[in-house]
């Protein structure tokens, strides 16, 4: 492997001296300068400037007018230059062209008035809505802020109609085919296991969105985690100025009632920008479980048919809020606050299992009731800062968060044994499981951008975090009459985790050509710690991780690409930690605190036709692949799932995604997966495995404009069957639609949306292994109707709305939720 990233190194060296060896030296000390009035001729703060070529009006840089209406360009090289100036609610502006040459290096512009429109903000805030899936060079982006079929739904069920995303039963996500996906929120990693990160989702209510960002080959720039990439939740942003707001009210039914409210405030000056939100979701729920397995030994056999029935309620509070101070036109500070609550029951919950020595022939069965009642809640403090140091581009950032994480679950098994005849054959066997769970994450970064020149750009920077889980299972049983502790199994593991990091990226411009090299370090120690075991994992290690990305502009319809990069998927916490967690007596789950970290690389050959036809062809191999494996246990007649590593695992895939506009009122997204996963490892079980189906994911999305009010959605999905480790997935579907309708000119919105509306959504498996015999059925209440309505009030001026040209993206992610 030392060896493999050496060479790709010496390649990337080689290759960025190739594409910069053209790059010619100019004297950049030309300069403009002036002032913007308002129609009063007072000083105009945070008017848009932007620099353009005089010969064809390509956009160069861009400023905004400080608290006195000042603009600056500086370091411009010779040329010929262009000023367009450019504020909602007045009418655009040019000035120019001036030259820039040993002549003339400085331009004192004379002042710029501003003139006002005729037209009123109401009929400037008209303006075409975004697609729902939008398709950007570096990633998809499925804007779900005014979506009819995001309403009421958290974020976790958004995401399983995102183009390409599968969500298993266990809230488990994959991106195209991979599971591995680091998941954020407003830029920032969770650090969470894959079930704390699950109830955070599902505590996450849909209204609290703005956008969900899927990047399949992110750059150095971003922590190395994740196989197969990142998905980027961004919470919604109030830019407007004054005090302002929205409340939203909605109600649902499928077989029982759901529910989810919601209030944000926004209170923005020159200043500084105050922001606050609530969320509140209710709703209650059923899911149904049918296991049919065969335990096979050398002598016999044994028939089991399981039957599960489960009706849960969970209640979901999430909140924020935050301030943000402008210092100046040049810098940013920002304090922000956000956290969740999730609690709730599964106390109707009763298990049936039929044993026999034939099919369909019970000679024993057990009856179990098994209630339960949890509570998670979380909180994040976050410190930042932004500071834009010239007109140049050159910034630098750093955040500072503190986020802690608390889990209790408590459960009660009682099973009662029966004979052939349905009578007791033994005492019932009742104990009960506590396990409750502390997570403690600090983490700071700082980051820093230099544009060397107007066509080459350089990113560095450096990050630490230190995350520290603290998880107890104790278990009891009920004897005698009393609760009589049971140490045999119950257990306290600890695990600890520090990762330091640091990153450089090169963005060099050419003639319809941009090329990217980065390289990012990582040096990781954890410690994972078993106590009544005694059983310690300590490790460390240092990873390089290089990344290349190209993109061609052959024509005015045709672009190319291709990226590279190197990443890593470390164990989740709760897959290490040793506990065993019961479904019933013969089903469970148990983690493994011997699991390596797996290693990725990854390909990618990108194609786009006129932006409405793109294509990407994708390769990875993964060594050390951690794979969740369902396997019997044929001395206790059990089932159990765990967390293994796999010699390698290989990814081919082709995604096509074609968004159109068909009518001017209708327009249609439609994205393809298709790829084949093969999973191998010399010794599964006793024996070489190797198994792997080539499958496919489709999206269809049609979003209907029926008048200037009302729209109309239409989603539908469809996966395949396919092999994930050593679980063979039937195939899932399913259809939503919904329709918005807008009154008050457009402060009040009632959308009615259909979720699973014709009820197909059903979770099938069956076992990839042949010496293993089982089928595994779930169905859950996928479909509900739902009926949102939202309210916006208070000011809806946009004219301080602080805008930057450089890193937009990364601006709106800085600000959270404020603006």
């Amino acid at each position: 492997m030392k060896k493999r990233t050496t060479s790709i190194l010496t390649c990337m060296l080689s290759l960025f001296t190739i594409f910069t060896s053209g790059a010619q030296t100019t004297n950049n000390t030309g300069k403009l300068s002036g002032k913007v009035l308002d129609e009063k001729h007072t000083d105009h703060s945070y008017v848009s400037v932007s620099l353009l070529a005089a010969k064809d009006s390509v956009l160069i840089k861009g400023s905004v007018t400080d608290d006195k209406g000042n603009y600056l360009f500086e370091r411009l090289p010779e040329g010929q230059y262009l000023l367009a100036f450019n504020m909602i609610g007045y009418a655009r502006v040019f000035k120019g062209p001036y030259l820039i040459n040993a002549a003339h290096q400085t331009y004192n512009v004379a002042n710029v008035e501003l003139v006002p429109t005729s037209k009123q903000l109401n009929s400037v805030n008209i303006v075409a809505s975004k697609p729902l899936i939008e398709r950007q060079i570096d990633k998809t982006v499925l804007n779900v802020e005014n979506s009819v079929l995001a309403a009421g739904n958290t974020a976790l069920e958004i995401l399983e109609k995102a183009p390409g995303v599968s969500v298993d039963k266990d809230g488990n996500v994959s991106l195209r085919g991979k599971a591995g996906v680091t998941v954020m929120i407003d830029g920032k990693p969770t650090y969470l296991s894959s079930d704390q990160l699950a109830n955070l989702l599902r505590s996450t209510e849909g209204n609290a969105i703005q956008s969900i960002e899927l990047i399949t080959n992110p750059s150095a720039k971003y922590d190395a985690a994740g196989n197969s990439g990142i998905i980027n939740i961004k919470l919604k942003k109030n830019r407007n100025y004054g005090t302002n707001g929205s409340v939203t009210a909605g109600a649902g039914y499928g077989r029982y009632y759901k529910t989810n409210d919601g209030i944000s405030l926004n209170h923005r000056e020159k200043k500084f920008n105050a922001f606050g939100e609530f969320n509140y979701g209710k709703q209650k729920r059923f899911h149904d479980l049918n296991i049919d397995r065969v335990n096979n030994t050398a002598t016999d056999q044994t028939f089991f048919r399981q039957t599960s029935s489960q009706v849960g309620l969970r209640e979901n509070y999430n909140y924020k809020a935050g301030v943000d101070y402008f210092i100046n036109d040049k810098n940013t500070v920002g304090v922000a606050v956000n956290g969740y609550r999730s609690t709730g029951d599964n106390n109707k919950t009763r298990v049936l299992t039929l044993i026999g020595s034939k099919p369909l022939q019970t000679d024993s069965s057990v009856v179990a009731n098994n209630p339960n009642q949890f509570k998670y809640s979380g909180i994040t403090y976050n410190m930042n800062y932004k500071g834009t140091i010239d007109t140049a581009g050159q910034e630098i950032s750093a955040d500072a968060d503190y986020s802690r994480y608390s889990g209790l679950q408590n459960t009660e098994y009682n099973n009662v044994y029966l004979n052939a005849a349905g009578q007791p054959s033994r005492d019932p066997y009742i104990f009960r499981n506590r396990t409750p769970s502390l997570v403690k994450i600090f983490a700071g970064k700082v980051d820093y951008t230099l544009p060397i020149n107007k066509k080459m750009k350089l990113e560095t920077g450096l990050k630490s975090s230190k995350v520290s889980t603290d998880n107890v299972s104790s278990f009891e049983n009920f004897l005698n009459n009393n609760w009589q502790s049971d140490l045999t199994r119950s257990d306290h593991f600890i695990y600890d985790e520090n990762i330091n990091a640091g990153y450089v990226n090169l963005n060099r411009e050419f003639t319809g050509l941009t090329v990217q090299l980065g390289l990012r370090a990582e040096q990781t120690n954890s410690k994972g710690n078993s106590v009544p075991k005694q059983q310690i994992s300590d490790r460390h290690y240092f990873d390089l991780f290089p990344s290349i990305f190209v993109n061609r502009v052959l024509s005015k319809n045709h672009e190319v690409g291709f990226s590279y990069s190197r990443r890593i998927d470390r164990p989740d916490y709760e897959d290490l930690n040793p506990f065993v967690f019961f479904v019933d007596l013969y089903t469970y789950s148990m983690g493994n605190p011997y699991l390596n970290p797996q290693y990725t690389n990854s390909f990618e050959i990108s194609y786009s036709y006129k932006k409405t036809i793109n294509a990407t062809l994708g390769y990875s191999h993964t060594s050390n692949a951690i794979s969740r494996v369902l396997v019997s246990d044929t001395v206790k007649k059990t089932l159990f799932i765990s967390s293994q590593n796999l010699a390698e695992k290989k990814s081919y895939s082709l995604n096509i995604n074609s968004p159109l506009t068909l009518f001017k009122w209708w327009k249609t997204n439609n994205n393809l997966t298709i790829f084949y996963n093969e999973f191998s490892t010399p010794n599964l079980l006793g024996v070489p495995y190797k198994g792997g189906k080539t499958a496919f994911n489709f999206n269809s999305n049609q979003t209907i404009t029926l008048n200037s009010t009302t729209n109309f959605e239409l989603s539908g999905f469809y996966r395949s069957a396919q092999v994930d480790g050593t679980l063979a997935v039937k195939p899932i579907y399913g259809i939503d639609l919904g329709v918005s309708k807008s009154f008050m000119e457009k402060k009040l919105n009632i959308k009615l949306a259909a979720n699973d509306v014709f009820n197909l959504q059903k979770f099938r498996i069956t076992s990839a292994l042949p010496s293993q015999t089982y089928s595994v059925n779930e169905k859950s209440e996928t479909r509900v109707f739902r009926l949102t309505c939202s309210y916006k009030f208070g000011s809806t001026a946009i004219k301080g709305a602080r805008q930057r040209s450089k890193g937009s993206s990364e601006e709106e992610n800085r600000v959270k939720s404020g603006g």
